[in-house]
């Protein structure tokens, strides 16, 4: 209504009016940018609490799994060490016998990886207990190894010592699954492969202090040794990882109550495709029901198979021309360097929200080394393909195994289901890569350099062919204007 039909409405009046007309807007203005300022306060707060739960987590979590992976890698591949120390005259091993006891505890170490894993998805498994069990259990049995007197002994122990081992490694990543997000998981998973790395490395230097110190001592042999030691040093930290470890976000006993419903809750956030949780059973039906999980298990067991070299690491160094004990020795530097960069490249990996472009560099990499390996003898080109082959097969191993579960993550149950699929089948593939390494085919290993060769570059392939489904997969979710995206 205008002013002409209200002559009581003055100039005083109209001044009057304006000016508590823009008092009002000013009090309005005032009051959203309030809000808004609260907003991100409220958001800052969010994000140290988190960050704060972050470190937490890696302090707890992050140094007692790397020593157990470590101890479990260790004992595992004292084997490889033993065999440099008369192990195969001792126990009268002979043709291909050295071999199938290799080959024999993947065979144990398969059955297990998928029942252990839906075990752990139940919640009624508490993952600390349930994995500090397992490990005690692999330590009195590399232990064992030491009473081992000839290839049947020997061979009954290994497959028993794979049936224990195997639910550790899954397990795991299964663990840092449920605490940590996409774009964190690979750097933890470098972290934690790191130990497998650096056990690798050690254990030559492990082995050459024992042999030198021990053996003969009290009449038993210095691999003898070997395995009481490292079966004894792993009993120990089983028992006090029972006390360190998590559970579940929502059941771990040193999170604060704040904590474990922000840590679930910044989890649920960032899955895509999240569902209710239907038991262990629906999840392994979800899982093997998912096309994409086998093409990512023919990209991990491509992968793992490329990295079959480690059980003979040792072997093919010593085809260098160098003692055993300087043998021992060179084993070391490679595997340090390949731990380092695994570490950085997943957390490039992390960082750039890249997983594509990162496996198919590290499988360039590792491809040179291998053709190197098979085209000279010339030991220093030998040594620095030994470097190569190792950092660049190792480096992609986080990565794809966060691919897993950042595409298979729908439930907790589908997660830990499809982790322990990948894992199985991937580590199967060292029942046969042991023979690709007769021991007529050095000092080349030509056969093995040639499969391993072929294994990168099919992994690669693998990782561009996923990353093709994947994109397709979000131009769907976008036409449904979903904004959580898969990443590749």
């Amino acid at each position: 209504m205008s002013t002409e039909q209200h002559p009581t409405l003055n100039a005083g009046s109209r001044q009057s009016l304006a000016f508590d007309t823009s008092s009002i807007k000013k009090e309005s203005a005032d009051h959203v940018e309030v809000e808004h300022d609260n907003a991100e306060e409220a958001d800052h707060d969010h994000t140290t609490e988190e960050a704060r739960l972050v470190r937490k987590l890696d302090f707890r979590i992050m140094p007692m799994l790397w020593a157990m992976y470590f101890l479990n890698y260790l004992d595992r591949a004292a084997i490889a060490q033993a065999r440099l120390n008369k192990l195969e005259q001792n126990l009268h091993l002979v043709g291909s016998q050295y071999n199938v006891c290799i080959s024999i505890l993947f065979v144990g170490y398969t059955l297990v990886q998928i029942p252990s894993n839906m075990a752990m998805s139940t919640k009624r498994v508490r993952p600390s207990l349930w994995m500090c069990s397992w490990m005690m259990a692999w330590a009195v049995l590399s232990a064992c190894t030491a009473l081992a007197k000839d290839y049947t002994g020997l061979v009954v122990t290994r497959f028993l010592l794979g049936i224990a081992e195997a639910p550790f490694y899954p397990g795991a990543i299964y663990l840092l699954s449920l605490f940590y997000t996409r774009r964190e998981i690979a750097t933890r998973i470098g972290f934690l492969y790191s130990a497998n790395i650096s056990a690798i490395s050690f254990s030559g230097l492990i082995a050459a202090a024992t042999f030198a110190t021990l053996d003969g001592a009290h009449g038993l042999h210095g691999w003898q040794y070997l395995f009481i030691i490292e079966g004894c040093l792993t009993f120990g930290i089983a028992f006090f990882a029972m006390f360190l470890l998590p559970d579940h976000p929502l059941t771990t006993r040193w999170l604060t109550p704040a904590q474990r419903e922000l840590a679930q809750a910044r989890m649920d956030h960032d899955t895509v495709g999240l569902k209710a949780s239907k038991g262990p059973i629906a999840g392994l039906k979800q899982a093997i029901t998912d096309p994409r999980l086998w093409l990512l298990v023919v990209m991990q067991t491509l992968h793992l198979a490329a990295c079959g070299f480690n059980s003979f690491f040792p072997t093919v160094v010593s085809s260098l021309g160098f003692s055993s004990t300087i043998t021992l020795v060179l084993t070391c530097p490679p595997y340090l360097a390949a731990g380092v960069i695994a570490i950085l490249y997943g957390m490039s990996s992390g960082k750039f929200d890249e997983r594509t472009i990162h496996i198919t560099i590290a499988c360039a990499v590792a491809a040179v080394g291998f053709v190197i390996s098979c085209v000279t003898l010339n030991v220093g080109a030998r040594y620095t393909s030994c470097f190569l082959f190792t950092i660049g097969a190792y480096a992609s191993n986080s990565i794809i195994l966060g691919w897993v579960s950042a595409t298979c993550g729908q439930t907790q149950e589908k997660k830990a289901a499809a982790l322990s699929i990948v894992n199985t089948f991937a580590n199967a593939s060292f029942i046969y890569t042991p023979y690709l390494y007769p021991s007529s085919d050095g000092p080349k290993y030509l056969m093995a350099n040639v499969a391993n060769a072929c294994f990168v570059a099919g992994t690669a392939a693998c990782a561009w062919a996923l990353r093709a489904w994947l994109r397709m997969e979000n131009n769907k979710r976008k036409e449904r204007n979903e904004t959580l995206l898969y990443a590749y």
